[in-house]
């Protein structure tokens, strides 16, 4: 793109979602930075202007319909739209399915499913005029295999089916769409809270992944960025999993299989 892209992120506060900002700003996008914690925007906000880059700050109910359109038309009055939209904002309570309630349930597919729906269609109308424009769904491994957290699961599937609509029907509008499948990242908060309550997760977490060791946030952010830039211009329709190896197959069992064969 000749001019600086406009780069939407939800979720913005988050570990994800803030080293996407942090990833896509060094590339030079100008971004609009979105989630429901002011604090947490006003600090990523702040550890990115200082370094000049161009940031504006949303804090919003993305699950809501007038709160989107109207983060939206603020957007489109003050530049030519988003160019590339990052449907990144989720969460899941750590609970089995019969232990969900209904208003649980959906408040998870809200977030999940609902606002990244909001949200792109909210962005298409200034994409499908100016004859391009990008779409990342931040999917799951969770959307494949199961790994509990029925609710966000069932979402993140449906989230997939979205990515291949959105590519399908407006991939002639010059519109891309993809999604990563986001295995088990490393984040600031969570993770701290849950190696305060048992030290040895880390580890046996990572013994499910071929690849030696869990994510981080960098992962998705460059991932993202290398989907979004023209170098991925024929790229759409698709989800690509970051994930480690995971959904490749278990390496528990294909290291029982070896141990046998010796």
């Amino acid at each position: 793109m000749a001019t600086t892209p406009v780069v939407l992120i939800t979720g913005a506060a988050g570990g994800i979602g803030s080293a996407m900002a942090r990833r896509f700003a060094a590339d030079g996008a100008a971004l609009e930075l979105v989630d429901v914690r002011p604090d947490g925007l006003a600090d990523v906000a702040a550890g990115l202007v200082k370094h000049g880059v161009a940031v504006h700050t949303h804090t919003a109910d993305i699950t809501d319909e007038t709160a989107v359109d109207a983060l939206f038309a603020e957007i489109n009055d003050r530049t030519r739209g988003v160019d590339v939209l990052i449907n990144n904002a989720a969460y899941a309570y750590d609970e089995d399915l019969h232990e969900t309630t209904p208003d649980r349930w959906d408040e998870q597919v809200a977030i999940a499913l609902r606002a990244p729906y909001l949200c792109t269609r909210a962005a298409l109308p200034t994409m499908r005029e100016r004859g391009h424009g990008v779409v990342c769904n931040i999917s799951s491994v969770n959307a494949y295999q199961y790994y509990g957290n029925a609710a966000y699961s069932a979402a993140k599937s449906g989230l997939n089916s979205l990515t291949r609509s959105t590519a399908v029907r407006y991939g002639r509008d010059g519109i891309r769409a993809f999604g990563l499948g986001v295995g088990t990242v490393i984040t600031p908060g969570a993770w701290d809270e849950r190696r305060r309550r048992d030290p040895g997760i880390i580890d046996r977490v990572t013994r499910w992944y071929p690849a030696g060791r869990l994510g981080t946030p960098e992962d998705i952010a460059n991932a993202a960025a290398f989907l979004s830039s023209e170098d991925a211009s024929w790229i759409t329709g698709t989800t690509l999993m970051i994930d480690g190896g995971l959904t490749a197959g278990n390496n528990l069992l294909a290291a029982d299989v070896l141990s046998g064969e010796n």
